[in-house]
């Protein structure tokens, strides 16, 4: 029977995937035919990257055979490689691993739910769901803490920042040495500040090389921050007082949102004191003093 259900789902599979290749047919050779009858292109200075390590050899190789459901399975390679640029993660190879791992969980859930005998069928499609959901769960969550890392560190950062500039260095500068400072207790606001420097000595302005920092991140405060920036280079304030006010609100921000955090707890815990605290206290309070009272009634009948 195990042999049964394995060889059906093997054979399911190719099926599937010999009809999306029989569609896309049609389209593959129009592509190539135009390409044929176009000009050859100019050449090109951009090096394409290539997989440098094992894992990520491996993973194009998986991504390459199941390449006819790669769009469907995990989406197109631009939404994923912005996602996982978020997430800290911004190598090509990257974006590989992710999409095999994304097609190699919900196979590895239909071998490992054979395995469970009258509950196999319950077992495959809950192992199949959890594999094809969970990649997505853990780089949001993996979004969720390097942007709450950021937002945590930004003040602190900012204060670094105008120390730097009262001293007599530039803001170029000023952001390289508090991307050195600040590397132990905030790695990816360091990381990203030294982004911007490289980007700055490669030739990019610096307008759009803060702007790049804001679409990497994506979050509200940095873009606050990034067009705060923008204002004072355009119209030649004083940067280092627009950096202190900023950071002043920034951390009466993060102060509020502690304290809203703190009055939220007296709501949050009034269900578990509702549904298990208070019935302990009750048999706890009461239990002796019904033994006794039970006691005394069954010796009185007597």
């Amino acid at each position: 029977m195990l042999l049964l259900l394995i060889s059906v789902g093997i054979t399911v599979f190719l099926i599937v995937a010999a009809l999306m290749l029989l569609l896309s047919g049609k389209d593959a050779v129009d592509a190539r035919l135009m390409e044929i009858s176009a000009p050859p292109p100019p050449i090109s200075p951009v090096i394409v990257e290539t997989p440098t390590s094992g894992l990520a050899r491996a993973a194009v190789g998986i991504t390459s055979i199941f390449k006819p459901i790669r769009g469907i399975v995990s989406g197109s390679d631009e939404d994923l490689a912005y996602r996982l640029t978020l997430a800290g993660f911004r190598k090509a190879e990257h974006v590989e691993i992710f999409a095999a791992t994304k097609m190699l969980l919900p196979v590895a859930a239909i071998v490992a739910g054979s395995f469970f005998g009258d509950n196999m069928i319950a077992a495959i499609l809950v192992g199949v769901v959890l594999g094809f959901i969970a990649p997505d769960v853990v780089l949001t969550k993996l979004i969720s803490r390097r942007q709450g890392g950021i937002r945590r560190a930004l003040p602190d950062a900012l204060d670094l920042l105008v120390i730097c500039m009262e001293a007599g260095l530039g803001i170029d500068q000023a952001m390289a040495r508090v991307g050195e400072e600040i590397r132990m207790t905030s790695p990816a606001l360091a990381e990203e500040f030294q982004i911007i420097n490289r980007e700055q000595r490669a030739g990019k302005p610096r307008l759009d090389a803060w702007r790049s920092m804001a679409e990497r991140v994506d979050i509200d405060f940095v873009r606050q921050f990034v067009a705060m920036l923008v204002q004072t280079e355009r119209f030649g304030t004083p940067i280092a007082n627009a950096l202190g006010q900023f950071s002043d609100t920034l951390r009466t921000r993060r102060t509020q949102a502690v304290e809203e955090v703190a009055a939220k707890a007296g709501v949050k815990l009034l269900i578990p004191l509702v549904f298990f605290i208070f019935p302990m206290i009750f048999v706890v309070a009461l239990g002796p003093a019904i033994i006794a009272l039970h006691k005394l009634f069954s010796e009185t009948l007597k």
